[in-house]
């Protein structure tokens, strides 16, 4: 489960994650259950129908299956499934029962949703292995991610007996199992890292498993960004160094004196930023997960830039393996991951 504050880049990380969990030959599923098709925007490809459709190939010979779940068709499902309506579920959709049900009914939107992703999750194939090594799943955002997972505990409990009794039960033991893990993406800006502690918080008071923290977008650090705290000390050098590469005379009052100070404006709020920011990485160490960072991607998010920000993440993650796998690590469990490729 991947979730996060909006404008975070969740969809974007969630896409990342399952080109990374694909490599070497793999097959992962990527699910949408937000109906927005963000999916479908990053891989440059058509709508996603209510189905499980190929849309990447990874390095190696990985596949990328996506499935958008619609909630009207997950419930038609469960009547086929459970009560054998065949063309009475139909029925029931055009009279509109179906949308009016899914509307109404308290949390049984979420129920569906789940429901369906758990599904693929214990799929197997003639052979009894997992049709899919991964499932990752675009889940809603940090503010009602808990809500969104426990609901089938809470429908679970209202229906002591039954088919829907045993569904929603059989749904929790996946989520709260080993298998599943819900990770937060969060950028170094202080609400996006409050609701990400929030939701942590949340998450285990409710015995849902968490797993990494993901700071997405980080800026890449510049030479000489210790010495921009005082810099302003340094006006006059500063002046000189410009007229000596040939930006204006090194005249009192020239055209390098007047470009110093929007330079040391500039400087001063970067600084300051830099501040903030260690604040916040201190923060969400202090929740002791593991820390992962994507480095800002500068050309966008488009289908190749998704493709590097997986192999960021891959990187990121074998690394974060390998210092899990040592029997005398010493590293606390907040570890943090640098961004590949952007730091030393």
């Amino acid at each position: 489960m991947v979730t996060g504050k909006g404008g975070t880049g969740k969809t974007t990380v969630a896409a990342a994650l399952a080109l990374a969990l694909a490599e070497g030959g793999r097959r992962t599923l990527l699910v949408e259950v937000e109906g927005r098709q963000g999916i479908a925007q990053l891989f440059e490809t058509e709508p996603l129908p209510y189905e499980e459709r190929k849309i990447a190939v990874t390095h190696g010979g990985g596949e990328v299956y996506a499935l958008a779940v619609d909630a009207e068709r997950a419930l038609l499902d469960y009547l086929q499934m459970f009560y054998k309506l065949g063309s009475a579920g139909r029925a029931l959709k055009r009279l509109g029962a179906v949308d009016f049900a899914t509307t109404i009914a308290p949390g049984l939107r979420d129920v569906l949703l789940t429901g369906k992703t758990c599904e693929a999750v214990r799929r197997r194939d003639k052979q009894q292995r997992p049709v899919y090594d991964a499932v990752v799943m675009d889940a809603p955002p940090t503010g009602r991610i808990t809500r969104f997972l426990g609901v089938n505990e809470e429908v679970a409990g209202l229906a002591k007996v039954g088919p829907v009794h045993h569904q929603a039960q059989a749904v929790m033991r996946v989520l709260k199992s080993p298998e599943t893990a819900v990770h937060l993406v969060t950028l170094l800006e202080e609400m996006p890292v409050q609701e990400t502690v929030d939701g942590i918080a949340e998450l285990r008071a409710a015995g849902l498993p968490v797993g990494n923290i993901v700071v997405n977008q980080v800026r890449p650090r510049l030479p000489g960004e210790e010495q921009l705290t005082t810099a302003g000390a340094r006006h006059d050098g500063i002046a000189r160094a410009l007229a000596r590469a040939g930006l204006g005379g090194a005249r009192r009052g020239g055209r390098a004196e007047r470009l110093v100070a929007p330079l040391l404006d500039e400087g001063r709020e970067h600084a300051e930023r830099l501040v903030l920011e260690r604040g916040l990485r201190d923060e969400l160490h202090r929740q002791q997960l593991p820390l992962l960072e994507l480095g800002l991607l500068s050309g966008g998010v488009e289908l190749a830039g998704l493709y590097r920000l997986a192999r960021r993440l891959r990187a990121a993650l074998d690394e974060l393996s390998a210092q899990q796998a040592r029997p005398d690590r010493r590293t606390p469990p907040a570890q943090r991951t640098r961004p590949h490729g952007t730091h030393p």
